[in-house]
């Protein structure tokens, strides 16, 4: 497999959920833990059809080389704004190596962060491309690419220390998080228990595109359609409502 981006494997790899927990937790940086999220095996059947992806590929990507790993956050260590995905395209992030890179969700997010002044340019094709984030940080809740873009909950947890130690790492700066549909936004609530130690509010808030949840002691919550092509495809999510959410986003985080 191609090693995309500014990710070198490293040597310790991770192939058990406690070893995710361990693993995660004593990453002392992003690049750290960037590299250990690169060399996780811990799930058996997401291994197994990232890598099938990776090694049949589409036919539109037969010359190229996949990265077939999980895929680390992107973005800079003093983040202000989080993105927060639910997991890695199959033949986008799981080719290029770099988070909503190289499929057609990932244009229409870029697209939007640049029109806000988020990124230096408009599109993300591959690791290389020379994007550079502003400001904002963007992971996923599931960092391999899952069979029908469905993890199963025990993926799900497995993988979860991962992000609640990046959120840890951006935690001084980290001032909203955005969550890009439905799953991102319930893997939020234990990640704000695990990090901040505030409990979700009871009743817990319903997922709706623009839902805004403020709790004390931690970064504001803002809720976003999936940039998926079901969504934006069929008008349910239009560029002036993403223009609207990361205008927010900027105005909660004090960068407008």
């Amino acid at each position: 497999m191609c090693c995309a981006g500014t990710v070198s494997l490293g040597e310790l790899i991770t192939r058990t959920a406690a070893g995710v927990v361990e693993n995660a937790a004593s990453a002392a940086s992003l690049s750290v833990l960037d590299e250990r999220i690169a060399d996780c095996f811990a799930c058996p059947r997401l291994v197994a059809w990232r890598e099938d992806v990776a090694r049949i590929k589409r036919a539109s990507f037969r010359d190229q080389e996949y990265w077939g790993r999980p895929v680390p956050g992107y973005g800079p260590e003093d983040a202000a704004i989080g993105i927060l995905g639910l997991a890695p395209a199959a033949h986008g992030g799981n080719r290029t190596g770099r988070v909503f890179t190289g499929d057609r969700s990932g244009d229409v997010l870029f697209a939007a962060m640049y029109r806000a002044g988020l990124t230096n340019q408009p599109t993300s094709v591959s690791a290389d491309d020379g994007l550079e984030l502003k400001h904002t940080r963007i992971f996923a809740a599931v960092r391999c690419a899952p069979p029908d873009n469905k993890p199963t909950p025990e993926e799900r947890d497995t993988c979860a220390p991962w992000v609640h130690q990046e959120i840890r790492l951006i935690r001084p700066t980290l001032r909203v998080v955005v969550a890009l549909g439905a799953f991102a936004w319930a893997a939020w609530w234990p990640a704000m228990a695990a990090v901040y130690g505030t409990k979700a509010p009871v009743p817990r808030p319903k997922f709706g595109h623009g839902t805004l949840v403020r709790v004390p002691g931690g970064p504001d919550l803002l809720g976003c359609f999936h940039v998926s092509q079901q969504n934006t495809f069929t008008g349910r999510l239009t560029p002036a409502m993403l223009d609207d959410v990361f205008g927010r986003a900027k105005s909660l985080a004090g960068l407008a």
